[in-house]
């Protein structure tokens, strides 16, 4: 992986904290960071290139302008007043390589001195064992602070530790092993055979990257939260609220963000595509 920078830009060393998405049900990760980076007002200062991301190309998805700077699949932003790195994710990974996609990833925040990486994901809500909306809205965690995934902080903040991880089950101790450089990913297909219900939850992306990120000793913390397909923007506003809350900021901090309001990236307006033509009812 690569980082190419823009003209007149750096890599600052203050902004040690990088929040990334990983991509998943309702791209929930993705529409989070959005919402960082424009209430941030987080710089892009480059953009990453890396084999096994797909290709894509948009127009600005942060700017009201009518002529805006060309977006690529995988962009580096820093908001140096809050000390954060943030990378957003357009397109998905090529099948088959997301393991290779993540140590690369992981070799950037050890080479950029990253000391604690966010990752922000959700999960299928189908598959959600014990449902308790009483509380509203839950954020589930998973940290490498201690081998059985916890970490106080987050249960200070009133989180749920992700049950289902097991660093001895089959399935994610291969991702552990994989990450370390100690299996083959031909060994996966002495696996398949015995995988079941339990291997959901390693067989997705954001387990393929805390691995890899933990294989490097770099701290990271893992924010998920259940959805549906759908309109997943308030997802992402409690996704969102739950990043800033591990760091210690909020809309009201943002420094250079008026009104301690969450800015709404321009992009959003056609986020569900164009209202319909009136004039066929």
């Amino acid at each position: 992986m690569e980082l190419n920078l823009e003209e007149n830009k750096h890599l600052n060393k203050e902004c040690s904290t990088l929040i990334l998405p990983a991509l998943s049900i309702g791209n929930v990760g993705q529409l989070a960071v959005d919402l960082l980076i424009a209430s941030s007002k987080a710089e892009r200062i480059g953009c990453l290139d890396d084999p096994n991301v797909l290709p894509c190309v948009g127009n600005d998805a942060y700017s009201f302008s009518t002529q805006g700077d060309l977006v690529l699949p995988l962009e580096a932003y820093e908001s140096p007043a809050n000390a954060l790195s943030l990378i957003q994710q357009r397109s998905p990974v090529v099948k088959g390589m997301m393991v290779e996609f993540a140590k690369n990833l992981a070799e950037f925040a050890v080479a950029s001195g990253k000391k604690h990486v966010i990752i922000l994901s959700s999960l299928d809500f189908g598959r959600w064992q014990t449902i308790d909306m009483s509380s509203g809205l839950q954020i589930y965690y998973l940290s490498n602070t201690n081998a059985d995934g916890a970490d106080d902080q987050c249960e200070k903040l009133g989180w749920k530790r992700m049950k289902e991880y097991d660093p001895n089950q089959k399935l994610w101790k291969y991702l552990d092993n994989l990450a370390k450089g100690n299996a083959s990913q031909d060994d996966l297909l002495l696996l398949e055979d015995d995988l079941g219900e339990e291997d959901y939850y390693p067989s997705l992306p954001f387990a393929a990257m805390f691995s890899c990120f933990k294989a490097k000793d770099i701290k990271v913390t893992c924010l998920l939260c259940y959805c549906s397909e759908g309109d997943n923007i308030p997802d992402a506003f409690h996704l969102a609220d739950a990043a800033c809350n591990l760091v210690g900021l909020s809309p009201d901090t943002f420094k250079g963000n008026e009104g301690g309001k969450w800015v709404i990236p321009f992009s959003w307006q056609s986020v569900y595509g164009p209202p319909p033509d009136m004039s066929l009812f």
